[in-house]
C-alpha cells in the first residue's frame, strides 16, 4: 500500500516534473523529476532492465528528508522516469530513507535494501541520528517495506561499531548468497567496511570486515562496493574528512579505490593498490553493476558537498549523475570508459589529422555543448611544447579549460569561468602517466556538465557547469609548437 508521505511525492513530480522542458536539462545524463539529487542507489539490473535509484528530495533543490527516486533503462543512457519508489514514513526511517542498494529475488520480485534514520536525543541532550538497515521487496515500481525492519541495528555491529554511522547498504549475489557491504566508523573514528550475508527471511549476519582506513584515509567510508574484475577484487568506497595526498587525494569528501585479491574462506581482502577514481572536481558516491554481457559498470552522482550552494538561479531540478562509465583493472590501476552505448547517440562525424598548433586556434565543424571529442596530442619536431590546452564551453565571457604540461605531466581542469556562482574550488589538478609528450582527451560535453578521460580510461575528471548553452566555441593552443588529431561528434 502506499503512504500518504509516497503519494504525495509521486504526486508533486507528476505535476510538475514533465513542467521542466528537456532544454533545461542534460540531453544525456540522469537528473531527478523535480527537486534534488543525490547518491545513486540500487543501480541494478531487475528483469532485464538496468535500474537507477537516487538519494532525492522533490519538495526542493535543497537537501531534504530522504526519499528514493526512481530511473529506468534499457541501454544506460536514455532515461525512462518511474515514480518515487520510498518516502521516509515509519518510525524507523523518519529522518530519512538513505542510500543503499537492490537485487532481484528468485522468486522474481526485486529487494530494496536502504539505511533507515531516525532521531534521538541522548543522554545529554544532544540530538544524534541512529542508522539501521531497513528494507523493501516490490515489483520494479510499487514497493512494500519488509514487516520485520530494521533487517540491521546495532546489535549487530562488531565491537567498536558506531551506530550514527552505519549505512549504505551494497548488496549482490554471490554462489546463490545474497551479500551486503555495509559503510561504518570504527572505534578509532575513522572508516570500515563490514561484509554481512543474508540467512534467509531477510535476516543477516556478520561476516568479516573487508578494510579499514585506519585514519589513512578520512573518516567515516560511504557509498562502498565490492566486486570481482580482470582477475583482482575492487573495493570502492567515498571517505569523508581525507587529508590532500599530493594530487592524487584532494582534502574533503573524496572516493578511494583499493585494488587487491580476496580469499572468502581465508584471510579476507588483501590491499595492493589505492587510488582516487575519479580526479575531476564533481564525483562522489559511485556505484557498479554487472551487466548481462559481463560489464562492470559504474555510475556516480556528479557533484560535490562543498559546491551544493552554488546553483544557478531559478534552477527546478539540482544534481545529476555521471555517464554510466565501463570498468577494467590495467596493470594495477582502475580504467573508466564511457559506456559504449553512447557511440548509437553520435551523429555528424568531423574529423582533423595533423594539425599544428602553436597559438590558439579552432577547427571547421568542432563547435557544440552536446558532443564526443577525442583530441591525440603529440609533439612535433624536437621540441618538447610547455603546455597544450582546450578550451571548451567558451565565448567572450566564459570557458572550461583542460591543460597538459609534459614537463611534470599533469593535467588541470579550470572552470573559474563556467558560469558558477560562488567564489569555490575551481580547479583540479591530477597525474597522467608521461608518454614523451604524448597525451589523448576524450571529452564528453552536456549542457552542464564535462567528463574527461585521459589515456583511453587511465584517469577520468568531471566537473559540473553552468557556463549558457550560447558558449560553445572550442579552441585549442599550445605553448610551443604540438601536432593534434581530432574527431569530433554531436551527440
Amino acid at each position: 500500500m502506499t503512504s500518504e508521505l509516497l503519494q504525495k511525492a509521486r504526486d508533486l513530480e507528476a505535476r510538475y516534473g514533465p513542467r521542466i522542458p528537456d532544454s533545461e536539462r542534460p540531453a544525456l545524463h540522469a537528473t531527478p523529476a523535480i527537486g534534488w539529487m543525490n547518491d545513486p542507489n540500487g543501480f541494478s539490473m531487475y528483469r532485464g532492465e538496468c535500474h537507477l535509484f537516487y538519494q532525492y528530495h522533490p519538495y526542493s533543490n535543497e537537501w531534504g528528508p530522504m526519499h528514493w527516486g526512481h530511473l529506468k533503462t534499457k541501454d544506460f543512457i536514455h532515461w525512462e522516469r518511474l515514480p518515487a519508489a520510498l518516502a521516509p514514513d515509519r518510525d524507523y526511517d523518519a529522518a530519512g530513507c538513505f542510500s543503499g542498494g537492490a537485487a532481484e529475488l528468485p522468486d522474481g520480485r526485486q529487494l530494496l535494501m536502504y539505511t533507515g534514520v531516525r532521531r534521538i536525543y541522548d543522554a545529554e541532550g544532544f540530538l544524534q541520528e541512529i542508522q539501521t538497515q531497513c528494507a523493501a521487496v516490490g515489483d520494479g515500481v510499487n514497493y512494500e517495506k519488509a514487516p520485520n525492519n530494521p533487517v540491521l541495528d546495532d546489535k549487530d555491529l562488531p565491537e567498536g561499531g558506531s551506530a550514527i554511522d552505519f549505512r549504505d547498504p551494497k548488496i549482490w549475489w554471490e554462489d546463490g548468497v545474497l551479500y551486503a557491504a555495509i559503510g561504518n566508523r570504527t572505534a578509532d573514528g575513522s572508516g570500515a567496511v563490514l561484509l554481512y550475508r543474508e540467512t534467509g527471511s531477510l535476516k543477516w549476519e556478520f561476516v568479516r570486515t573487508l578494510d579499514a582506513s585506519r585514519c589513512q584515509y578520512g573518516k567515516m567510508w560511504e557509498c562502498p562496493d565490492f566486486f570481482p574484475l580482470d582477475g583482482r577484487q575492487v573495493l570502492i568506497t567515498s571517505p569523508q574528512d581525507m587529508d590532500p595526498v599530493g594530487l592524487e587525494f584532494h582534502a574533503g569528501n573524496g572516493t578511494l579505490c583499493l585494488i587487491g585479491d580476496y580469499a572468502p574462506q581465508g584471510g579476507g581482502f588483501v590491499r595492493q593498490y589505492a587510488q582516487a577514481i575519479d580526479y575531476g572536481l564533481d564525483f562522489y558516491a559511485p556505484q557498479t553493476l554487472l551487466a548481462p554481457d559481463g560489464r562492470r559498470i559504474m555510475i556516480a552522482w556528479m557533484q560535490n558537498w562543498d559546491t551544493v550552494g552554488a546553483k544557478p538561479g531559478h534552477c527546478r531540478w539540482f544534481g545529476q549523475m555521471t555517464l554510466p562509465r565501463e570498468l577494467a583493472v590495467k596493470d594495477g590501476r582502475l580504467y573508466q570508459t564511457p559506456v559504449r552505448e553512447l557511440e548509437n547517440y553520435r551523429s555528424g562525424c568531423v574529423v582533423h589529422r595533423n594539425i599544428p598548433v602553436s597559438g590558439e586556434i579552432n577547427l571547421p565543424g568542432v563547435q557544440g555543448r552536446v558532443l564526443d571529442m577525442t583530441v591525440d596530442v603529440r609533439p612535433t619536431g624536437g621540441e618538447l611544447y610547455r603546455w597544450f590546452r582546450i578550451r571548451v564551453a567558451k565565448d567572450g565571457e566564459h570557458e572550461t579549460i583542460i591543460r597538459y604540461r609534459p614537463s611534470d605531466g599533469t593535467v588541470k581542469i579550470d572552470r573559474t569561468r563556467s558560469g558558477l556562482p560562488r567564489d569555490i574550488v575551481h580547479t583540479r589538478s591530477f597525474l597522467a602517466r608521461p608518454q614523451g609528450g604524448k597525451i589523448k582527451f576524450r571529452i564528453i560535453l552536456d549542457r552542464f556538465s564535462v567528463e574527461v578521460f585521459v589515456n583511453d580510461g587511465e584517469q577520468a575528471a568531471s566537473a559540473v557547469i553552468y557556463t549558457r548553452q550560447e558558449a560553445e566555441a572550442i579552441t585549442f593552443e599550445a605553448g610551443g609548437s604540438a601536432l593534434m588529431d581530432v574527431e569530433k561528434y554531436s551527440l
